[in-house]
């Protein structure tokens, strides 16, 4: 080669510098041509990298914050829920409770409690207006931080919150190697989260709260591997109090407790989930009313009985409904499929090997899969969890679904939202694929974690 290693690593820096800015500042997100090239050359830019300079830890954590403060000034491109978050934020700023209100009830009365709430309700659009929040407490706070520092400006409410994500995912990074250290796994591959294009666009660059989310997950695993199970279980409830989703892995954890064969440890499992769920309820008491609940309930419910995007076999179930019924019977699979997840869950609870540190990520990376794949909803950022959730196991089917999401990107092309179903098609026989292959390696004893 003409070029020394680090001159190509230099090149390939620059090209990645070039291309997150101008994903951050100058993409449109109609413009799909545009988004897949650039992301595909980021994730060419990742790939080398994290290859050709995985011994250089240091260069790796540099590059992994220096590629997110890259969208620091950024509006989101791809995403438009941070226009919620600053409205949920600057009611609570205003003592307004945001899980009793709809924006849309306040702009149809021409009352407008806190700045800017016609162009914040314009941003987040109708369909998002005209439904309760269900983002949990301290999923606000983060909301309220940035109504406190930036109540008159809506790109320094993103500034703030943005600068939150980035703290947590460089949190992530220093927890993340301390697990991989106490799991024997190369020290380089929580830079499969942390350089992946994916994490740093969705999460820093649309502000996607998950990154907060999943460090406290990590923090919360970290304090379980020392058995410090009650900080643990107090950790594991504020990043339930960040997005829901970790509430599915609680029975995973009961082969943990019990492994040693001692009563003690039944009472143990249960006294780590009543903590979690204590923990979450005091979290909810400064909104308590005699109406939360069923808002709450009602606006998560929307996720499984009336919203539908990048989904996979509930597709399948969709068009055998349309085949024998001649309608979308979304209101029925919504009910039944969230019924099959939590029957694997039971099965992977009782019937898997959990009571391992790899058994348990690996049981929780496939708890969660199972879960999306049976979802009716996957928005890309959802799949976060599952690409950190990974760096800890033998498998990286979720660093390939995080390559082949852009397929699903193909409907912010359009004002519709209209998905191109071979493309949805495409992009899961490629994760189904890669996973069931790597099933087989694994049974080979094939799989390296080099």
């Amino acid at each position: 080669m003409f070029l020394s290693q680090k001159n190509r690593a230099v090149i390939a820096i620059s090209i990645g510098i070039i291309c997150y800015f101008i994903t951050g500042y100058f993409l449109d997100r109609t413009n799909y041509f545009q988004l897949t090239v650039q992301y595909l050359i980021l994730c060419i830019v990742f790939w080398y990298l994290i290859t050709t300079e995985k011994n250089n830890f240091s260069l790796l954590l540099a590059l992994s914050i220096l590629f997110r403060l890259i969208f620091l000034f950024a509006i989101p491109n791809l995403s438009q829920d941070f226009y919620r978050f600053i409205w949920d934020g600057r009611m609570i700023f205003e003592a307004i409770n945001p899980y009793e209100s709809l924006p849309e009830t306040f702009i149809k009365n021409e009352a407008y409690p806190i700045n800017q709430a016609i162009d914040l309700y314009n941003g987040m659009g109708s369909l998002n207006g005209s439904h309760y929040t269900n983002y949990p407490p301290l999923n606000q706070l983060s909301f309220v931080i940035a109504a406190i520092f930036a109540k008159t400006s809506i790109l320094w409410s993103v500034v703030v919150m943005r600068l939150q994500i980035i703290l947590a995912d460089i949190g992530i990074i220093y927890i993340g190697k301390k697990i991989l250290e106490k799991l024997k796994i190369p020290l380089h591959h929580i830079f499969l989260y942390a350089l992946n294009p994916f994490i740093i666009i969705e999460l820093t660059g649309n502000l996607h709260f998950e990154a907060v989310m999943l460090f406290f997950l990590v923090w919360s695993l970290y304090l379980l591997l020392q058995k410090k199970w009650i900080w643990s279980a107090f950790i594991f409830g504020l990043s339930v109090s960040v997005k829901l989703i970790p509430l599915l892995f609680i029975p995973l954890f009961y082969q943990w407790f019990t492994k040693d064969g001692k009563s003690k440890g039944i009472l143990n499992f249960f006294s780590f989930g009543a903590i979690i769920i204590g923990i979450n309820m005091l979290l909810f008491l400064p909104f308590l009313s005699s109406n939360l609940l069923d808002n709450y309930l009602s606006s998560v419910g929307l996720w499984f009985q009336n919203f539908e995007f990048n989904a996979s076999v509930y597709y399948i179930a969709r068009e055998i409904g349309y085949l024998f019924r001649g309608w979308n019977e979304i209101a029925i699979i919504g009910k039944i499929l969230p019924i099959i997840t939590v029957v694997f869950i039971v099965v992977i609870t009782f019937l898997r090997k959990n009571n391992s540190p790899q058994q348990l990520f690996t049981a929780m990376l496939l708890g969660l899969t199972f879960y999306y794949f049976m979802a009716t909803t996957v928005h890309p950022w959802y799949i976060a969890s599952l690409v950190l959730l990974s760096v800890f196991t033998k498998y990286k089917y979720p660093i390939a679904w995080s390559i082949v999401i852009i397929l699903s990107y193909q409907a912010y092309a359009n004002n519709s939202w209209q998905e191109n179903l071979w493309l949805i098609a495409l992009e899961y026989l490629l994760v189904y694929g890669f996973l069931f292959w790597e099933i087989i390696q694994l049974k080979k004893g094939s799989l390296s974690r080099e």
